[in-house]
Order: C-alpha cells, then structure tokens, then sequence
C-alpha cells in the first residue's frame, strides 16, 4: 500500500488549482470502476479537440498506458506508471527529450493524467517483501478511470458532428449539381425566366463559401440555395404543366424544343413582312431569309465584345456565363426591373439577354436604354423583332471597320484578331441581310 499520495509536483513546476480539481475528479472515482484502457484511448482520440491534446501528447499516453501491464484499469489496482523518459521516449517513435516534456505537461494539464513525483523527481516503485507495491511515483492513471463516462460521451458528439458536417457537404454538392443543372435545362429548353438572375444569385451565394467551411457556414448556405432550388423548379414544373399531359420521357429533345413558345424559330417565321428594329432597311425586308436556328454564343460575343467585361472574370464559356451577365448590364444600363421581366417573359430569357447585349454595345448611341428594350419588347409582342438582324449589324460594323483600318494601314487586315480565336462571319451571311425579297 502507499504510504503517502504526493500531490505537489517537483522542482520548479508550479502547483495550480487545475491540478487540485484533476486529484479532485480522480479521488471521486466511483468504487468498484473498471475500464478497458484502450476502449478508452479511443475515444480520447476522437474528442482529443475538444480535450484539449495534441496528436504527439496522445502518442506519450498511448506510450503510458502500454507500461501498465493489465487490459484493465481499475480503482482498487496500482494506476501509476513509471517510466523513464529514455523508456517513454523509445516507445514513443524517438520524441526528443524537449518535445516529451512539453507533451506531458499538455497531458497534465488536460486532466489525463496526474505527477506523483518523488521528493527527488524520480520515477520508481518501492515494493514490500511480499512483492506488493508499497509506494509508487511516476505518473497517475486514475483520472482516465474516473472520467471514462465523460470521454465517450464527448466522442460522441464528436461523431454526430462529424455525420451532420458530412451531410451538410452532401446537402451543398447535391444543391450545386441541381441548381447548375436546372438552369442549364431551363436556357437551353427556353422555360420562361429570369435565368440570368437566378444564376447571379447563385454565384454570389456560392461566392461566400471558403476554402475550408465550418458546418454552421454550410447549413446557411444550403438554406439559401434551397430558397433558390425551389425556385427553379417551381419554373420548371409549371412550364412542364404547360405542356402535352401525353408528354413522357421516351419522347425525343426534339419534341421538346419544338414546344417552346418563345424558340427563335418561331419567332422568326412570324417576321416576314414586318418590320425590325435595330436594323438597316434592306435587312428589314429580308428577315425571312435568315437562317432558322438559334444564333451562336460565339458570335454573339463576337458582335457585343464589351459584354465579356462584365462576367467573372472576364470570361464567357456558356450561356450560364452570359446570362449572370445580364444582370450587371440592366443595372449599369438603368433598365428597370419591370422592363427586363416584360422582355424575358415576350422574348425569352436568352433573347432578351442577347438584345440588351446589344444595346450595351452601342450604349454611347442610345440615351435611353430601359425605353428602347421596352420598344423592342413592344415590336417583339407584334412579331416585328428579332435579335438576329440587331447582332448581324454589330458584325457588319465591326468588319467594314477593321476593313477601313486595313485600307487606312496599306494592307491586309491584321492576324492578331484571329489569333484571339474571334469567329469569321460567312459573306453569304452578310449579304443575305441586304438580298431584296423574292
């Protein structure tokens, strides 16, 4: 039996109340309490953060309770280890002696373990004559014992935290992946809506989220993503309504397209002898000459280049990309909410976005840019507009200028264009805007 329970640590080392409520908590021990050491262990690892010890502090007591020679620790058995330093060191990987002393402070100071030192700070066991341990310092195993309740209960948290962080990445990547997908359904099926509104609204959602997130951060922004999830597939479902009730799945992506009320087709077979605003007049009398599919993004952007300056990061790689641009150029434009809502609701939202592309681009001409999207929208409604003569324009312009800086330089237009990957414009094209009606 022990003669004397030390409490006091050695030398220099301070004695502090944390160290008087650990022996508090370990002197409480319930009588008759018996752990095993490593089930133990286990959970002390995984609520090592909330603890309070380090990966190499858990190497030293992993090292610890390996010098205790029974699976068991109980509150009637002998619970201090003594090893040396030399001893723990080894079993510990070879830890320098400075890293060992700090790691074992940390140890203390979590209440995982107890200093019963020695009145010269050594580390031994007297034994009786029987071979009983009579006195032991070294260091006190007691309090794992004592809190072992505590410690599986804080690993659990830990896990259930763990799961719901999980869920939470889940939950994110799902909503992404139907947010994006749902969008890119929508434009390139022409659903009536505001798409480059709700993409701008994604990105900046998105744009919110760091590199390494805490859950609470996730689970706000899943929450905004689902207002916005429901969003669009409120769109989506009520324009499905809209359509065939026979309507399944084995049907072709033909059929589907050819439902849209607001396709470019369309829209362009009602033109024939109606007149066009945005263009020249022998445009306006050869709308039905055009050709019947929808325009291209890259020429698009290459008519309304000033459009990429207003996407992140100055890049267009889809109609995503050119819609949540959309929205910057209503409001750098003035055109009011009600304006661009009545536009995408009579041209559709990719129309609409490739129109106000084009009056951006000739911005320095129109003083009033709300009022004359209203007049297009205006003209569109009678099966008087199209977008397409107002882009071939843009073209038109853009060529007989550089042809005209070619002419003005004494040579062939320069390559540098091309070499920026800018898209040619057939002349056939081009002359079939000014072609007179058959």
């Amino acid at each position: 039996m022990q003669t004397h329970i030390t409490t006091t640590p050695f030398g220099r080392r301070p004695m502090t109340l944390a160290m008087m409520a650990s022996q508090a908590v370990a002197n409480a021990m319930p009588e008759g309490a018996r752990v095993q050491k490593w089930h133990v262990f286990k959970s002390i690892r995984e609520a090592k953060d909330l603890i309070g010890a380090t990966d190499r502090s858990l190497a030293i007591l992993n090292a610890l309770l390996s010098f205790h020679r029974d699976m068991e620790l109980s509150a009637e058995g002998e619970l201090v280890v003594w090893p040396s330093n030399e001893q723990l060191m080894a079993r510990a990987n070879g830890m320098p002696p400075t890293t060992l002393r700090r790691h074992l402070t940390i140890l203390v100071d979590c209440g995982l373990i107890i200093r019963r030192d020695s009145p010269n700070g050594k580390r031994f066991a007297r034994k009786g004559r029987g071979g009983q341990i009579e006195q032991a310092y070294g260091f006190d195993l007691s309090p794992i014992v004592a809190r072992a309740e505590e410690f599986a209960e804080l690993a659990e948290t830990v896990q259930v935290e763990k799961r719901a962080y999980k869920a939470a990445r889940e939950r994110l990547t799902l909503l992404r992946r139907d947010i994006v997908k749902m969008i890119d359904a929508g434009i390139e099926e022409g659903v009536p809506g505001n798409w480059g509104k709700m993409t701008w609204t994604y990105q900046g959602i998105i744009g919110r989220l760091p590199r390494t997130a805490p859950r609470q951060l996730l689970d706000d922004i899943c929450e905004d993503l689902e207002l916005l999830w429901i969003e669009i597939r409120d769109a989506l479902e009520s324009f499905t309504k809209t359509q065939n009730p026979d309507a399944n799945e084995s049907h072709s992506g033909r059929h589907i397209q050819n439902s849209n009320p607001n396709s470019i087709s369309e829209s362009e077979n009602s033109l024939g002898n109606e007149k066009e605003a945005g263009g020249s007049a022998a445009q306006i009398d050869n709308l039905h000459s055009l050709p019947k599919r929808e325009l291209p993004l890259g020429i698009v952007l290459d008519a309304c280049a000033s459009w990429r300056e207003l996407a992140k990061d100055a890049e267009i790689h889809n109609w995503r990309d050119f819609l949540a641009a959309a929205e910057v150029a209503r409001l750098m434009l003035g055109v009011s909410p009600s304006a661009w809502r009545e536009a995408c609701e009579v041209l559709g939202e990719r129309q609409a976005a490739i129109t106000l592309a084009a009056i951006h681009q000739r911005a320095d001409e129109i003083n009033n840019a709300g009022g004359y999207l209203r007049s297009l929208t205006d003209r569109a409604r009678e099966g008087k507009f199209s977008a397409w003569p107002m882009v071939m324009a843009l073209l038109r312009a853009k060529l007989d200028a550089e042809k005209t800086a070619a002419q003005a330089r004494g040579g062939p237009p320069d390559d540098a264009d091309k070499r920026k990957g800018r898209l040619e414009v057939s002349e056939a094209l081009l002359r079939s805007l000014r072609r007179p009606k058959s």
